[in-house]
């Protein structure tokens, strides 16, 4: 299976009906395949090679699904880029992944000359924006216009080559190109189907990032489905509410800070929001007040979650709408992360990757036709996630007696904010290089909008001192701003254990004392 099937089948089943929903543009399945394969002749037109990575930095629109549709329909290899990332991961990202070309539009368009400056494998730009197209790029509307179209590379094969390189926040402080297949995508995306998401006549609204794994279930399964995509170009409260309304949106993803921002918004009740069906959430923790809320203010809506990570297409384990019930809350499953989906199998196990009794907490492991392929150019990081043939998440949980597992803490020294992972040593590899800190340690602490906040932990030099705005200016100097700290605290010393590392335990407990700490 290929990811550009789903768009093959609609083409097939209903040419007419339409396929996306952006700025004012609507086109139909066979228009879409049309643009496709022309833009697929393009990229051939102006060199491209099967294997080679197609980079894209973007926000939301209907031409990021043409990109990644036609990227592997010419056989090469889609490396969406997060557009919240600093100049300086963009570029690393760029040349681990080795991109020979890049898709930009107009939000991003002003980095042209730096990156073109600094990396080295880019042979050609393409300008995906509204406006004038910048020098040194070619227009997408150009190109598509211009070259003829072609087959798609081979619709026969079983899709274990690989589709795209998904790069995630690492805890040696640079990113980890996760490389998934065409089979580790559309598994996820069929296991979401037989959830009972994206059911026939589905309209399904783009609002968080299309470059983001968890959106890419969105596209996977309206793809799958032959439904239609709305697209808009990133979430805010207002775009959301109007989309549903003037589409029809059945089928949507949103993290918990934007369900909370959309539910709390002022004009909620002025939008029509009867289409709704189904709402994904997840990335993140959300609060039992948050889903109450929510269900109250979308009734139509059934609500499931999912709990997964890049390294597995973004799908382990579902909580389906019936586990939101009083009945099932009494059982305490709202807390649960779910069950495993039905192409996956899971374990909680122990340091020595054994299986641990019910109920007892352990690190949780995943095996199925999901789980990636491995880090690009990380060998020794992809044998010890993939260990025995099971990714190992990082994740600590406990799974009870029918299956569901509760995830309660991670092995890996991540904070998740507001959906997205932040890694602490990155950022505190960042606070280091400021002249006053003398030692730092960085650790996420409660927050009801956004999950978990960076905090900051900072022991200066003698004489020196610091503000949270001074320091806050110093990190995005140096990283993407969602990943510098919030707030900041100055001790005289790090608890350290009798290893020498330090004890983020004793950092974290005043945090979290009486929170119920969970990861959804």
């Amino acid at each position: 299976m290929r990811f550009t099937q789903g768009l093959h089948r609609a083409a097939q089943q209903h040419p007419n009906e339409t396929a996306t929903i952006c700025a004012g543009r609507k086109r139909t399945f066979l228009e879409l395949r049309q643009r496709v394969s022309r833009l697929a002749g393009a990229l051939r037109q102006q060199g491209m090679r099967e294997g080679d990575r197609i980079a894209m930095l973007a926000l939301n629109s209907d031409h990021y699904l043409e990109y990644y549709l036609a990227v592997p329909w010419a056989g090469a290899v889609v490396n969406p880029i997060n557009f919240r990332w600093s100049l300086p991961e963009i570029i690393y990202s760029l040349n681990d992944s080795e991109s020979v070309a890049l898709f930009v539009d107009e939000h991003f368009s002003q980095h042209i000359e730096a990156l073109l400056d600094a990396c080295p494998y880019l042979r050609f730009l393409v300008f995906c924006g509204e406006g004038p197209c910048p020098e040194y790029a070619k227009d997408l509307e150009s190109l598509i216009d211009a070259a003829d179209p072609i087959g798609d590379v081979d619709t026969d094969v079983a899709g274990d080559e690989l589709l795209g390189v998904f790069y995630t926040g690492g805890t040696t402080g640079t990113p980890k190109g996760v490389m998934l297949s065409h089979r580790n995508v559309c598994a996820s995306g069929l296991a979401l189907l037989a959830e009972g998401l994206f059911q026939e006549g589905a309209v399904g609204l783009h609002a968080a990032p299309m470059f983001h794994l968890a959106d890419m279930m969105v596209s996977t399964g309206l793809l799958l489905r032959g439904g239609t995509h709305v697209m808009i170009p990133a979430f805010k409260p207002e775009l959301v509410l109007h989309a549903i309304a003037a589409t029809k949106v059945t089928d949507t993803l949103l993290v918990p800070a934007m369900l909370q921002a959309l539910v709390d918004h002022p004009s909620l009740k002025d939008h029509e929001l009867g289409s709704l069906r189904n709402l994904l959430y997840g990335a993140s923790p959300a609060s039992e007040s948050l889903l109450d809320r929510a269900m109250q203010a979308l009734p139509s809506a059934a609500f499931y979650q999912g709990y997964g990570m890049t390294e597995v297409a973004a799908v382990a384990s579902v909580l389906p709408p019936s586990q939101h019930l009083p009945a099932a809350r009494a059982q305490g499953r709202l807390r649960s992360a779910g069950r495993g989906a039905c192409h996956v199998q899971l374990r909680v196990v122990d340091a020595e990757d054994k299986e641990l009794p019910r109920g007892q907490i352990g690190e949780v492991i995943v095996r199925g036709p999901n789980v990636m392929l491995g880090y690009l150019n990380k060998p020794e990081a992809t044998q010890a996630a993939l260990r025995g043939g099971w990714m190992h998440t990082g994740d600590m949980g406990t799974m009870d007696e029918e299956g569901y597992i509760t995830i309660v803490d991670r092995l890996k020294d991540m904070i998740i904010s507001g959906g997205e992972n932040i890694y602490c040593v990155e950022v505190e590899n960042a606070i280091a290089k400021h002249p006053a800190v003398a030692s730092c340690a960085v650790i996420g602490i409660p927050s009801q909008e956004w999950g978990e906040l960076v905090h900051a932990v900072v022991v200066l030099k003698p004489g020196q001192s610091l503000s949270q705005d001074t320091l806050y200016a110093h990190c995005k100097s140096l990283i993407a701003g969602y990943k510098c700290p919030r707030s900041l605290e100055l001790i005289e010393a790090l608890p350290i254990s009798g290893a020498g590392k330090v004890l983020k335990t004793e950092l974290r407990k005043p945090h979290w004392e009486g929170q119920a700490k969970a990861v959804n």
